[in-house]
């Protein structure tokens, strides 16, 4: 794989079981994605692209096919379980439509979490978080919890953490579902200044075609099949 390559499918499928019946979720995509691209992934509800995501997010393993992560081009289907959680941490952000904070912990130290298992020091970690929650404009709200923010606050703080660990790619599953049009376009600058200024590779997958008129491209998928 080349260098500027950071995902990699090739006739990855999926099929659940669900009452004794196979239900095919994704069948034979091919597809690749750049250092530094923003791309949005559509369709219908349950056409196969959350399935997309949560595959290239090594959150679940497909039924056929291959699916390369990196620079390295790591062959992330055939790692054993145990390891892929290094995976996630080291090159994978996640940023979810619920947030996903953990209600007891400040903005703060939502965003040192996924630093813990880090060489850091306890200093520089904090450091790292402060310096993440001023790129995304949340600074002053370091020490407040979930429950003290506001839903477009909380989407900065989950930001800030899917970047802790400095990842290539960041995959985002309806980051702006749970906010108004106002906010979740704010959110979306973000996102795109990720790629442009930060020259990180952002997955969005959505409903929302002004988020798709922002992306450098978008993949249509219905039926688990994606589109030319």
């Amino acid at each position: 794989m080349e260098n500027n390559t950071i995902v990699k499918t090739k006739g990855l499928s999926k099929v659940f079981k669900m009452g004794g019946q196979d239900v095919r979720a994704l069948s034979n995509v091919n597809l690749e994605i750049t250092k530094g691209e923003f791309v949005a992934i559509m369709g219908p509800s349950g056409s196969g692209k959350t399935t997309l995501l949560t595959l290239i997010g090594c959150l679940d393993k497909p039924t056929k096919g291959k699916i390369y992560l990196g620079r390295k081009g790591i062959e992330v289907t055939s790692v054993p379980d145990s390891s892929l959680y290094k995976i996630r941490r080291d090159n994978l952000g996640f940023i979810f439509q619920s947030f996903n904070l953990i209600p007891s912990l400040s903005a703060i130290e939502n965003v040192v979490l996924p630093m813990e298992a880090s060489e850091k020091s306890g200093k520089k970690r904090r450091k790292r978080a402060l310096e993440l929650l001023s790129l995304v404009d949340i600074a002053d709200r370091e020490n407040h919890k979930p429950s003290q923010l506001s839903g477009g606050e909380q989407q900065r703080v989950s930001i800030a953490r899917a970047l802790a660990n400095d990842p290539d790619l960041i995959l985002a599953d309806e980051p702006t579902g749970n906010l108004d049009s106002e906010t979740g376009e704010s959110i979306m600058n973000i996102l795109r200044r990720l790629t442009t200024d930060k020259n990180r590779t952002v997955i969005v997958v959505t409903h929302n075609n002004y988020i798709a008129e922002m992306a450098n491209r978008t993949l249509i998928i219905r039926d688990g099949k994606l589109q030319n």
